[in-house]
């Protein structure tokens, strides 16, 4: 009858099982639509935590790939009212997708010219070929750097070099997921763990300082760095001693891989001007970000260099078109639009004044619980807004939490950096999780147990080391 045969009726009930948390998902949207908006709340603002919470059901379960859910969360946005399809669009193209955008397309450059190969062999050189060594180096490295040109900058230079090590280490990936994970999640976390370090680690840090300002506090840069770059230190053994208990490797010793990428080395062409003027480039770049990026824009920079590789000859369009992963800069570009809606609506701030009502009695009891609340609601809101976002929106609130306005809010722009817990709560997640060897499900795996972790280190850090020097 109508064409449905017993193998269509089958085909769709495997088709349930499949995508029952799509269902599930959606199902919980639409009761709690039908519901309405809690008092204070506006239904935008309350259609905008809606969207939040399927779609981050969606990105645990991952019923659909994570660009699926991209198009998900701007389609919602739209049939809820939330923007029209051209204002949703805007919010969608900001510089930091572009940013996004032109980091992927200039790792496809530094391939293309063979730069990954001779900088993953010059790490490994640096580190030795045990494993545990070379993801202990890589995070630190990534922290370091991150410190001083922020997260997004570290991830886009460092992914190639984390990709070409796992390339020479087996003919199949397939073999090699958990030294994947290991190679990739130590830069990504280690441009995370890093960006707290000073105030040109990150735009939050910037954000803070301007907000301190405005309270007649003043810190300086060496004193940001007295204050944060000591849990800096601290993170960074703990996080590559859950990294190895987490992943463990499938391989111990990369001495396959050293030969592997000493032959491949080898047979690159030697070292010529125009592999001279391709790392010019992407040093004015790199030096552009630093010190250029307030005026021009992250993205824009990078797209500028793209477009220089482009005009000299270095990289083909079809290179780039074929090996950019797209899906990524949308599923980047939904996020921040869906960031910026729960800005504008007041979802936000309504959410983290009902959690500071609740714990309100708390405080005043004991006050090192102020502290936990301020890292526990900037935690949460970081794996949901961006770090930036986070704080320029949670930022005037939790520095009315306690007397010491400098204590909060430099807790706040650190607890920002807590991005751990899925593949689109940082730039530098969503940047390695471009390059398509670790699942969105790897990043709940390991991402609780640092999240949480550095929650109570940051909670004792501020409690006993702040006390000290201050």
């Amino acid at each position: 009858m109508l064409g449905f045969s017993n193998t269509s009726i089958s085909n769709f009930l495997f088709w349930v099982t499949q995508k029952k948390w799509f269902l599930i998902s959606i199902s919980i949207g639409l009761l709690l639509h039908i519901i309405g908006a809690p008092y204070g709340l506006s239904m935008d603002g309350y259609n905008a935590l809606i969207i939040t919470l399927t779609a981050l059901i969606m990105i645990i379960s991952e019923p659909i790939s994570l660009p699926g859910i991209a198009l998900y969360i701007i389609i919602s946005e739209v049939f809820l009212g939330l923007g029209s399809p051209n204002e949703v669009a805007k919010s969608f193209m900001n510089d930091a997708v572009f940013f996004i955008m032109g980091s992927l397309m200039l790792a496809v450059v530094i391939i293309k010219q063979g730069w990954d190969a001779r900088l993953a062999l010059g790490i490994i050189k640096l580190t030795g070929n045990k494993v545990r060594n070379i993801v202990v180096g890589l995070l630190s490295i990534s922290a370091f750097l991150s410190s001083f040109i922020g997260e997004h900058t570290v991830a886009a230079i460092m992914l190639p070099i984390g990709m070409t090590i796992i390339k020479y280490s087996s003919k199949l990936r397939s073999n090699v997921d958990n030294l994947s994970c290991l190679i990739l999640f130590s830069i990504a976390y280690g441009a995370l763990i890093g960006s707290v370090g000073t105030p040109s680690g990150g735009g939050r840090n910037a954000i803070m300082l301007n907000y301190l300002g405005d309270s007649n506090i003043s810190i300086s840069y060496l004193r940001w760095m007295y204050e944060a770059y000591p849990f800096v230190l601290i993170q960074i053994p703990i996080a590559s001693f859950l990294l190895l208990t987490t992943f463990k490797s499938e391989i111990k010793i990369l001495d396959s891989s050293v030969r592997r990428l000493v032959i491949q080395v080898s047979k690159l062409k030697k070292m010529t001007g125009r592999n001279t003027m391709t790392i010019v480039i992407f040093f004015m770049i790199f030096f552009s970000w630093i010190f250029l990026s307030e005026k021009y824009g992250l993205g824009i920079i990078a797209l500028t260099g793209v477009l220089l590789y482009m005009v000299g000859g270095f990289i083909r369009w079809n290179d780039i078109s074929k090996n950019t992963h797209w899906g990524v800069i949308l599923l980047f570009g939904s996020t921040i639009s869906l960031g910026s809606y729960i800005n504008k609506t007041g979802a936000a701030e309504w959410l983290a004044n009902k959690i500071i009502l609740i714990f309100g009695s708390m405080i005043k009891i004991f006050p090192f619980v102020a502290d936990l609340i301020t890292i526990l609601m900037t935690t949460l809101l970081a794996n949901i807004l961006s770090s930036s976002a986070t704080v320029a929106v949670l930022g005037p609130i939790n520095m009315n939490l306690g007397d010491d306005i400098k204590h909060i809010g430099l807790l706040t722009a650190m607890a920002s950096s807590f991005g751990f817990f899925t593949a689109v709560a940082a730039p530098a997640c969503t940047i390695i999780y471009s390059s398509g060897m670790v699942k969105a499900r790897d990043f709940l795996k390991i991402g609780w147990k640092i999240g949480l972790i550095s929650i109570l280190t940051l909670l004792v850090y501020v409690n006993i080391y702040w006390s000290i020097i201050n």
